[in-house]
């Protein structure tokens, strides 16, 4: 009688999740992506570049600048340009900038971020030389999956929800000379930032951790993933700010179109995902 081989014992199908396996998969790698600057740098700075410093040089510009936001108001149908035009005049600018125009890149960075790290998931093990021995560490095939699509959805909502928060400081203490109140946060950015923007950087995991299994080291990945994510990136440009001057309920009706695609992305990604496939390409 033979012996059975540990990991496919281990890898028989099973009902419930290991959650300490893949816990222990989520340390190894964030282990790893703390050690990497090409990771660790672009992941910080970019998200501290769009969601603090630029607010902040736009409420500081706005506040010694006399333009007339009508005309812009008006380019607008009046149930999206309604918002806006309840304000006093003088908060207009900021109200518009600040609340709305600048909606965008709270997608754009937890996108960015998880596209980053799911890039890093699989191909960065092949860079590494540590791919072979991840695909015999004795857990199951679905646990490992989950394990690396937790490691890059935790950090990049991490990183847009820590942004948000630095981003209503200096929105408020910035414009603060015009507001004379603090007027971030709101409940339409609440929806944004705690429903939609997790949608997004699932999005971008359910495309970019099957892109990292295919490429051969990191760079490729992000290469390959930045054909599929750019147009993501302009669609989020093109429809966030209209979808937060048509209200609350769209806005969550968005998201859960886009958790939607999210979860179907990760599940066909899951079922699709076998050691014995990554082994093949080593």
């Amino acid at each position: 009688m033979t012996a059975l081989d540990p990991v496919r014992d281990v890898a028989a199908p099973k009902q419930r999740t290991d959650w300490g396996a893949v816990r222990a998969i989520m340390r190894r790698d964030l282990a790893a992506v703390t050690r990497s600057k090409a990771v660790m740098l672009p992941m910080l700075l970019v998200p501290l570049l769009m969601l603090v410093l630029l607010p902040m040089s736009v409420a500081l510009a706005a506040n010694g600048s006399a333009l007339d936001v009508t005309k812009i108001l008006n380019m607008l149908p009046g149930r999206l340009a309604e918002p806006i035009s309840l304000v006093p005049n003088n908060e207009q600018l900021i109200i518009l900038v600040l609340g709305y125009l600048v909606a965008p890149l709270f997608l754009i960075v937890p996108l960015m971020v998880s596209a980053v790290l799911a890039g890093d998931a699989f191909a960065g093990e092949k860079e590494r030389k540590t791919l072979e021995s991840l695909l015999h560490l004795p857990i199951r095939d679905r646990d490992l999956y989950i394990g690396k699509l937790l490691v890059s959805f935790i950090p990049s909502v991490a990183v847009s929800w820590l942004g948000y928060l630095l981003f209503c400081v200096v929105a408020n203490a910035s414009a603060w000379p015009v507001m004379h109140r603090a007027f971030m946060p709101t409940r339409l950015w609440a929806v944004v930032i705690l429903w939609i923007a997790p949608a997004v950087a699932a999005v971008g995991l359910g495309i970019m951790v099957r892109v990292s299994i295919r490429a051969n080291n990191t760079q490729e990945a992000q290469q390959l993933g930045g054909a599929v994510v750019l147009p993501l990136v302009v669609l989020a440009v093109a429809q966030t700010t209209a979808l937060m001057l048509s209200g609350i309920r769209l806005t969550f009706l968005a998201g859960c179109a886009i958790w939607v695609v999210a979860i179907w992305l990760n599940v066909r990604g899951a079922r699709a995902f076998t050691r014995d496939r990554m082994a093949a390409r080593l």
